[in-house]
């Protein structure tokens, strides 16, 4: 994607601004966060949190923003400027010292956000970016993850401490995974809720791969062959969708 130029070479650095630790409806905000165009030259896009519950973000535009602060897909964000798509941002924000999340110690940099680390990201977009949004949940076409007709092919996780992970390429693979996780993980790819009901609990490892002489189908259709692989299947239904819908979005202008 290319990234337009007053972008690129940036228009000034937004200083950081100081949030309290609670808005007045209680909900939680981040103590200190910097906010600022991002410059592109040679990096990449990233979200990293770390211990003591700071978190970087790189490259992201106010669409990515939203569906980390509200835990949801691209397709289900809707309205908004054009620019929320393409504008990048880069932010450094920290947590106050009274908050849950200044005791983080997640297990990799690339870990989620925590909740309480989404209500922050939350009240950072409505201070700086002016957001204002509705939630609407209708009625959609979804997936349900469940049992296939074959053996199960997963594994208890070997360790319970490994970051969480799956992957849909030339098969599917997952470490330390649970199965409402890899739901929302075949969801990105699928672009349509999975919902898990599956009724397995725990964290499971698991690798299905094509052998070497097959052609490689296209990730949807590998996804569909690979959970058959392992004994999980998708079947399609209806089920409530939710959805963010943008009222309201402004760039963040240099304090």
């Amino acid at each position: 994607m290319r990234i337009s130029a007053h972008v690129a070479i940036g228009i000034g650095v937004i200083a950081a601004a100081r949030l309290v630790g609670q808005t007045a409806s209680g909900q939680p905000a981040f103590e200190v966060a910097s906010v600022k165009p991002a410059d592109p030259q040679g990096r990449m896009i990233a979200l990293f949190t770390y211990p003591g519950g700071r978190i970087t973000v790189s490259l992201y535009t106010l669409q990515m923003l939203i569906e980390e602060a509200f835990d949801v897909q691209s397709f289900q964000v809707s309205g908004g400027p054009r620019w929320i798509n393409d504008d990048r941002y880069d932010i450094v924000a920290k947590p106050p010292a009274s908050s849950k999340s200044s005791k983080a110690n997640p297990p990799s940099p690339k870990a989620p956000l925590n909740d309480e680390q989404r209500q922050m990201l939350q009240t950072l977009l409505a201070d700086r970016f002016q957001l204002k949004f509705h939630r609407a949940t209708k009625e959609g076409p979804v997936y349900l993850l469940v049992k296939g007709s074959k053996d199960l092919k997963l594994q208890d996780a070997k360790n319970k401490d490994d970051y969480p992970w799956a992957g849909a390429t030339d098969g599917l693979a997952g470490i330390n995974i649970s199965m409402p996780l890899l739901a929302t993980r075949l969801s990105m790819y699928l672009r349509r809720p999975v919902l898990d009901q599956t009724g397995l609990t725990g964290s499971y490892d698991f690798k299905f791969e094509y052998p070497s002489d097959d052609q490689r189908p296209d990730v949807i259709s590998s996804i569909f062959a690979s959970l058959q692989g392992i004994g999980l299947k998708l079947e399609a239904a209806k089920g409530p969708v939710k959805n963010i819908v943008i009222d309201h979005a402004e760039k963040p202008s240099a304090n």
